[in-house]
């Protein structure tokens, strides 16, 4: 089994998933490899919280270029998760 930390990357904040808070959704960036099981348990042990829900989107490469050189930004997965109604991420509340 893969470590916790190895599945969640990174928290994802913006003005969009500040307001799916409201909703107990909390929005990660997660391993290319994981898959919706792998994201629950790494997010239970992690925060100590209980996942109801876990929705997960591969965002694809947009094209960017440097001066004159074209290239694409990276690809990668987010996971929306939700907890359990009135449940809530320590990390998230200052935001």
């Amino acid at each position: 089994m893969k470590d916790p930390r190895d599945i969640v990357i990174r928290p994802i904040i913006t003005e969009k998933t500040a307001l799916l808070r409201e909703y107990s959704q909390f929005v990660f960036e997660v391993a290319p490899d994981a898959n919706k099981i792998e994201i629950k348990k790494a997010i239970e042990d992690l925060f100590k919280v209980h996942v109801e829900k876990v929705r997960v989107i591969n965002v694809k490469p947009k094209p960017r270029r440097v001066r004159l050189a074209p290239g694409y930004t990276k690809a990668w997965k987010k996971a929306i998760v939700t907890l359990r109604k009135g449940e809530s991420i320590p990390f998230f509340e200052g935001v």
